[in-house]
């Protein structure tokens, strides 16, 4: 086992679809907030737990078919694959597989798809629909589910996927470290990997986290949950040492995966990206009055945001005549600003 230089820790290697999250290319198709079995430390928030609706990233989706949508956030975030998730992907299935194809027709077969299934309604014949557009799948078992029951789901996966595109995927509980490696030592046929997330509460689950488990200061991420999974590792490569194991860290989603995907978003004219992913731009109210005035493609029209976004260089020769102000914010879909001066 080793740590790795995004703070994880990884035993074998990484599948497809975790190094390119690791780079920030996967966009997160969120199918629908509706889910088959209502655990108690899910960690979605009120916006989207429960409710049907699909975001692409941070962006909400119109409907179902509203396909240019979710094909304009692939092109802007740069993403050479996604990730189908929920809630529960299997709950809306036509939904998922409508999507998952049309951005298989655009574009193309190396664009690479991993879902996320919860055994609870995996049968052979959705994972045979499944299995012409998902690259790759990672099953949520269900630990209070008998294990063999469990187990007999994961393994029709081996009659529509290569074995290296098969693994499970489960938060690290603490609690579960003898049922989790009871539960690997069976799957261990069927699977080429395990990945284990760092325990978080959320919105809905903070009272329940807080009250079966100790939660770090930083407010969300369950103390030991680390430590359980290191150890994991350490035990699981004792009976399976071919099999590859990630423990993904609060850490590496928050200050890599998420910073990483915000430097490949592309960028609109005259706004220079940091270090951390935002972007800064100078920018003054939108005036259809004093818009001709502008030297030519010294200035961007940000209609999102009804804004004039002006060269640095105009900013100086500007400022005693307009309200100009220096706007530093993400570079997604929300643009959610970080910081407004003043000029």
């Amino acid at each position: 086992m080793k740590k790795t230089p995004y703070a994880s820790y990884l035993s074998g290697s990484l599948t497809k679809g975790c190094k390119l999250c690791v780079k920030g290319q996967k966009m997160v198709l969120f199918v629908t907030g509706l889910c088959s079995r209502g655990c108690e430390f899910c960690p979605l928030s009120k916006m989207r737990k429960s409710i049907d609706k699909i975001y692409a990233n941070e962006r909400k989706i119109s409907n179902e078919n509203a396909y240019d949508e979710i094909i304009e956030e692939v092109k802007i975030s740069g993403a050479k694959g996604c990730s189908l998730t929920g809630g529960d992907p299997l709950l809306k299935l036509n939904r998922t597989i409508k999507l998952a194809t049309k951005l298989k027709q655009t574009f193309g077969k190396k664009f690479h798809i991993h879902l996320y299934a919860s055994t609870k309604l995996v049968t052979r014949l959705k994972l045979k629909k499944l299995s012409k557009i998902v690259d790759e799948i990672r099953f949520h078992p269900d630990f209070e589910k008998p294990i063999e029951q469990e187990i007999k789901k994961i393994a029709l996966a081996k009659e529509f996927w290569k074995k290296k595109n098969i693994g499970i995927e489960i938060p690290c509980f603490s609690d579960k470290i003898k049922k989790i490696q009871e539960f690997i030592k069976q799957a261990v046929p069927y699977i080429s990997f395990l990945n284990m997330n760092e325990l978080e509460s959320g919105e809905f689950s903070q009272k329940y986290m807080s009250k079966k488990y100790k939660i770090n200061k930083d407010g969300y991420t369950i103390s030991n949950s680390i430590d359980a999974g290191k150890y994991l590792i350490k035990k699981i490569n004792e009976f399976a040492p071919k099999l590859n194991m990630h423990l993904c860290t609060a850490e590496l989603k928050n200050w890599h995966q998420y910073k990483n995907r915000l430097k490949n978003y592309k960028m609109f004219p005259f706004a220079k990206k940091t270090k951390d992913g935002t972007i800064i731009y100078f920018a003054t109210n939108y005036s259809k009055e004093f818009l001709p005035s502008l030297p030519p493609k010294q200035f961007y029209l940000d209609k999102k945001k009804n804004r004039i976004i002006l060269h640095p260089k105009l900013v100086n020769k500007l400022k005693d005549k307009l309200e100009i102000f220096r706007i530093e914010e993400y570079p997604t879909y929300d643009r959610e600003e970080c910081e407004v001066e003043k000029i």
